[in-house]
């Protein structure tokens, strides 16, 4: 894949007893945050920017953090905007706007 900027929201739904899902939703955005991509917290999802490579990375490396600590169910919603001729960002989709 192309190494321009791409686009994401990320979602992750804990269907889990075993603690308060918002736990590991805080720990899912710490992954993000450690992996370097840009991040934008929201109430619903987190945007994040970087290249396809490091978006899919924070991607496993959040799947993989909550097997490792035995979550016992999860879903991973992800939007996915790429463009195959250069960067796509959210302030360029959004600035019009703020």
């Amino acid at each position: 894949m192309h190494k321009y900027t791409v686009n994401a929201s990320l979602q992750v739904l804990p269907i889990a007893t075993e603690k308060h899902p918002y736990e590991w939703v805080d720990e899912a955005i710490a992954i993000i945050k450690q992996s370097g991509i840009q991040c934008e917290v929201g109430p619903f999802t987190t945007v994040v920017e970087g290249t396809y490579e490091q978006v899919m990375n924070a991607i496993n490396d959040i799947n993989e953090y909550l097997y490792n600590k035995h979550c016992n169910e999860w879903i991973l919603s992800v939007q996915l905007q790429i463009r195959s001729g250069g960067d796509i960002t959210g302030a360029e989709k959004t600035s019009k706007h703020k």
